[in-house]
């Protein structure tokens, strides 16, 4: 068994707590000099955040590759993973939809924008990345060269072409001298330098944060405090509420435990803004400590990373919402509809790096012909929503594959007690 650095989650907190103290001092305080806030900012808050998020990036591809084929070629039927794959997808385009109803009913009942006049002048971005439609999210699955796709982080494709190759190993198995292990092999090498790079954590969490305060500051909420809070609400609502009814009464397990050994995952989403970059401290922590099946964790947990992005879908839902009541414009109930598909599919295709979310909202705001303009006053304050929702989308991560796990197993309340699911059960 691969053993995580010790003191972990203290060792972030001091991190995250040092980093917003320095930041803080040196952006609102003469306590050093100007030069000397340029080189802490470029050469220790920057070079640092950069480094440890280039480290983690480095082994993203390659893990979810050798976890997901290493998953599907243990499964051991192609029936079985049918049965995987509907349930997995199935429970995340579910938890998906609920997360944007519930932003849509909350923004039509609090307006948070409705104390904004439609002619305001909003500070836009000079060029915005265009977005991405559905017809080519759809084509993006299906890569002409894998070796591309993996280069640009294709993650959609990748998941597709590993799922493949899993599935043909799952099948030929028997004739490539069980070539599965040497996968299985590989995996736990990656998982292991996954865990030398995370020793390095907190020191990684102490530059991120830092950066982030001592450029910006905390001036950026005074604008849209009641967005900043709804959002925030909303978040906290889903991943405390929605997610304890899946895991009380789906899968019949204590959801006080569960948030108690997922605190270590959501931190570490909470810091690095990024599903994928958590990805392998949230196999570690769904396998070893809520007991979920390796195989099925190596399946379930890649697969939510990409397309389970319910802090994504709320976020686009309510900043729908606000930008048309700041615009001055009622939307109906069929393009509240439209609303929940397009969150749907957007979130679906929305890669799992810090703030990609804003950018495919430029496609809903297209859709009901919404300024993009406004795009500037949600990128303002993008930065710490968006480490708040990465870690709701990692903490639903870990909550289907739990359920999902018992599902597939159907295990014994023996087989439940002996795997480890006594441990949230």
């Amino acid at each position: 068994m691969i053993d995580a650095p010790k003191n972990l989650t203290k060792n972030i907190l001091i991190g995250l707590i040092l980093g917003f103290v320095v930041g803080s001092l040196l952006f609102y305080t003469d306590f050093v000099p100007s030069s000397a806030d340029d080189f802490v900012e470029k050469y220790i808050f920057q070079l640092g955040g950069d480094i440890f998020m280039n480290l983690l990036k480095l082994l993203v591809v390659p893990l979810v590759f050798f976890s997901l084929v290493t998953g599907i070629s243990s499964l051991g039927s192609s029936q079985s993973l049918g049965k995987l794959t509907f349930k997995t997808v199935g429970f995340y385009l579910l938890t998906t939809g609920i997360a944007v109803s519930l932003a849509l009913i909350a923004g039509s009942i609090f307006q948070p924008g409705s104390n904004y006049s439609s002619d305001i002048v909003m500070a836009a971005p000079t060029s915005l990345p265009q977005g991405q439609g559905i017809y080519s999210t759809i084509v993006g699955i299906f890569p002409s060269n894998i070796i591309q796709a993996m280069a640009e982080n294709q993650m959609l494709a990748i998941v597709f072409f590993s799922i493949l190759f899993g599935l043909a190993l799952n099948k030929t198995n028997h004739l490539t001298g069980n070539l599965s292990e040497s996968f299985a092999k590989l995996n736990t090498v990656f998982l292991q330098l996954i865990v030398m790079i995370m020793s390095f954590a907190p020191l990684g969490v102490f530059c991120l944060i830092g950066k982030f305060v001592i450029a910006d500051g905390l001036d950026i909420f005074q604008d849209v405090l009641a967005y900043v809070v709804l959002l925030i609400a909303l978040l906290l609502f889903h991943a405390a509420f929605t997610y304890s009814l899946f895991l009380k009464f789906v899968g019949g397990l204590n959801p006080l435990i569960f948030y108690r050994k997922m605190k270590d995952v959501a931190l570490f989403a909470f810091s690095t803004s990024s599903s994928a970059a958590t990805i392998p401290v949230t196999l570690k922590t769904v396998n070893q400590d809520l007991g979920v099946n390796q195989n099925v964790a190596s399946f379930v947990v890649p697969v939510g990373a990409t397309i389970n992005m319910d802090g994504t879908a709320i976020m686009q839902g309510l900043a729908t919402v606000f930008i048309a009541q700041m615009s001055g414009i009622d939307l109906t109930l069929f393009q509240y509809v439209q609303v929940v598909l397009l969150a749907v599919a957007t979130s679906i295709g929305t890669a799992a790096v810090p703030s990609a979310g804003t950018i495919t909202l430029i496609i809903i705001l297209q859709q009901f012909n919404l300024p993009l303009e406004a795009i500037g006053i949600i990128l303002a304050v993008d930065r710490v929503l968006d480490m708040l929702r990465t870690s709701v989308n990692v903490t639903g991560d870990a909550a289907i594959a739990c359920i999902v796990c018992l599902l597939y197993t159907s295990p014994s309340p023996r087989d439940v007690e002996e795997s480890g699911f006594a441990a949230c059960a």
